[in-house]
């Protein structure tokens, strides 16, 4: 990414930082945050103090703004979107405008200002949803794995990352915990419960493979650990009483990334499976190995678990 100018929305997130923190040790000619917050962006840029970085208020909903945004860039990520579970049943309309009408803006956006690459963020409950979120994600998914034929013969490709659980990201489990542990009781939704686990940098480090090895069309999904959700609240608080509260509406007792319907036409790259799109004009060509017959990648099947004290030293 040198003398490259890159662009991420919503980028004054964990991610976001954790990306402007690595990217800038590359040498890039510009570095744009792209989001709605001016507090967030103001004290992102006294954290920073770097003149390649630069920030630019707007929404991913006005498509407008983006046009603007997009002039003279070379790589997107976008990692802007509406998170938060209940939020999003309660607010529907609201998540559906943000995560797949403000994805398909991008894609627009990217096409017709001459992005090179596009790299959008998602998450493991886009797999099989049973929540908005999750469904709004399934949704830009499938629109930025289509975007490749949408942008026709204008070279701009598009790929998707999704991923678990981000350590100690903001709005994470982990600083709820930290925060509930003072009272001494620390509430559990179920104690079969797993969830997958990433670290900010790992994340980051996707995102950098996908831009590397992309051809269009691709969903990268990384090999990380597993952990029952009642050994993360010991390993965060080991004094406290664990209350069992029960499953909240639209979780699921273990989150899934790759289903058994995707595996068919899944490659395992060594530390990382990719997703095939299923289209005729997929004719990209990656060596790795086919998964096996029945396979699905669930944090509850998951062959690699953290211990206690393995999330402990990434907390």
């Amino acid at each position: 990414m040198k003398n490259k100018t890159i662009l991420i929305t919503g980028g004054t997130g964990s991610f976001g930082k954790a990306f402007v923190d690595a990217v800038t040790k590359m040498n890039p000619r510009k570095v744009i945050i792209f989001s709605r917050d001016e507090l967030k962006q103001f004290e992102m840029g006294k954290e920073l103090n770097n003149s390649k970085v630069n920030f630019l208020v707007g929404d991913v909903r006005d498509k407008d703004r983006l046009y603007r945004a997009f002039d003279g860039v070379d790589y997107v990520i976008h990692a802007a979107a509406l998170k938060q579970i209940p939020s999003c049943e309660y607010n529907p309309f609201e998540a559906i405008k943000t995560n797949v009408l403000g994805a398909q803006n991008v894609i627009e956006a990217a096409i017709d200002r001459g992005v090179k690459n596009v790299v959008a963020l998602s998450t493991d409950k886009a797999a099989n949803p049973i929540n908005l979120y999750g469904a709004t994600k399934l949704c830009s998914d499938k629109l930025f794995v289509a975007g490749n034929a949408y942008s026709g013969g204008k070279g701009t490709r598009f790929a998707v990352v999704r991923y678990g659980n981000v350590v100690g990201s903001r709005g994470s489990v982990i600083p709820f915990f930290k925060t509930v542990k003072r009272s001494g009781r620390i509430p559990v939704t179920d104690v079969r419960m797993t969830r997958f686990w990433i670290t900010l940098e790992g994340a980051v480090q996707l995102v950098f493979t996908a831009f590397d090895k992309m051809q269009g069309g691709e969903i990268f999904v990384p090999k990380i650990p597993s952990m029952k959700v009642i050994d993360l609240a010991e390993a965060v608080a080991p004094d406290c009483k664990i209350d069992i509260v029960g499953i909240r509406p639209g979780e699921k007792l273990h989150e899934l990334m790759i289903p058994e319907d995707d595996a068919r036409r899944t490659l395992d790259m060594g530390d990382y499976y990719i997703i095939q799109p299923e289209f005729n004009w997929w004719c990209a060509k990656h060596e790795g190995k086919t998964l096996p017959e029945g396979f699905e990648y669930s944090s509850g099947k998951n062959d690699w678990w953290l211990s206690k004290e393995e999330l402990g030293g990434m907390i």
